[in-house]
């Protein structure tokens, strides 16, 4: 990364985020005499009303099905092979869906500069080989050989493509790239803190929807505010616990940025992981009914990351320490009723009598 050229940003993927994101990259790119002023967009294609998505992006700059309403900088250059988008990035900026992640990297395998460095806006957990989770960072760089840093934060996308003032944050371990990183996403409404914390970035970026189910419950069941306060800060504080015990070596300080208690926050008042639990409670449908019902078929990240985590707990015994995931797990998948949530919790290892002499801080 050290040679003068303009660094070349490729965004791929192009769905709601992405394109709030494409529409930020674009236009820091044409500020800024590092960065490349062309910013290729992979683009899937499909067809609108008789015409190439790509070619009413190219045309029109505007994403008319994922971002209506917004318009995308001139230079952002829709493409709809990835190889092609992707071939001279320096900088592969990556926002798909997770379950895409795998095979998109076996086609960019040795397509790609071997020194490109990538940044992942990917929210959630992969299934590993066997069970448990697989981060996508971790996939990403395992896959394609490169550096992989991460991108998380309270950033609905309407609201960050409607430029209305938010906070995130970068997740990068080499101090080489995190400056280049924050200068293609930094802007006026769109501030960025770099952590070198890199797993504890992404781990919150997924935990986070676990707690919101649980805060679409009490909503569903009307507890109030006070309840979804309290199944917050639990929440808050079996995610801490969770990346002590399989991510050691995270720091605190990480879970007070955007990445962690902001994104927690923004989630669990909005977002359809809390919206879809409510709807469970209230009509008693199934979790898969009502992502058919209220989501066009896209998957809630919520139950699918409650059940990897739930394995892991389950693997180490731990299940009991963690009751506020464990309780949403059965709630997600039928073995408790949700009208027992707060039953679970109630008795919360937090809650327990501590015994000052013993309690480090």
């Amino acid at each position: 990364m050290a040679c003068t050229a303009p660094k070349k940003v490729c965004i791929v993927g192009s769905g709601n985020w992405g394109s709030a994101i494409a529409k930020i990259v674009g236009t820091n790119a044409l500020r800024q005499k590092h960065i490349d002023d062309r910013v290729t967009m992979y683009v899937y294609e499909e067809m609108i009303n008789g015409k190439k998505l790509t070619e009413i992006i190219n045309e029109q700059h505007e994403n008319v099905k994922y971002l209506p309403g917004h318009k995308l900088p001139p230079n952002v250059v829709a493409v709809p092979d990835v190889v092609d988008a992707a071939k001279d990035a320096d900088i592969l900026v990556f926002v798909i869906p997770h379950q895409f992640i795998r095979t998109l990297c076996s086609t960019l395998l040795g397509k790609i500069k071997p020194n490109a460095i990538a940044l992942s806006l990917i929210k959630g957990f992969d299934r590993a080989e066997g069970g448990g989770i697989d981060l996508i960072s971790h996939i990403i760089t395992r896959h394609l050989k490169i550096p992989c840093a991460v991108l998380m934060g309270a950033n609905l996308a309407n609201e960050v493509a409607d430029e209305n003032f938010c906070e995130t944050t970068i997740g990068c371990k080499d101090v080489r790239f995190g400056p280049l990183l924050r200068d293609i996403i930094q802007t006026d409404y769109f501030r960025v803190v770099v952590v070198d914390d890199e797993d504890t970035v992404e781990v919150c970026g997924a935990l986070k929807n676990i707690v919101a189910c649980g805060a679409g419950f009490v909503d569903g069941l009307g507890l109030g505010d006070n309840t979804k306060a309290a199944v917050i800060r639990l929440g808050l504080m079996e995610m801490v616990k969770f990346v002590d015990v399989f991510y050691p070596g995270g720091k605190l300080s990480t879970f007070f940025e955007s990445c962690g208690v902001a994104d927690l926050i923004t989630t669990c008042y909005g977002g359809r992981n809390r919206k879809v639990s409510e709807a469970f409670v209230k009509t008693g449908k199934s979790i898969k009914e009502l992502e058919d019902e209220m989501l066009n078929g896209q998957k809630l990240q919520g139950p699918f990351t409650a059940e990897e985590v739930n394995y892991m707990l389950k693997n180490k015994s731990m299940e009991d320490k963690f009751p506020l995931f464990t309780a949403i797990h059965k709630i997600c998948t039928g073995q408790l009723r949700p009208a027992g949530f707060i039953d679970c919790i109630r008795n919360h290892p937090e809650h327990m009598v501590k015994n000052p002499e013993t309690e480090s801080i």
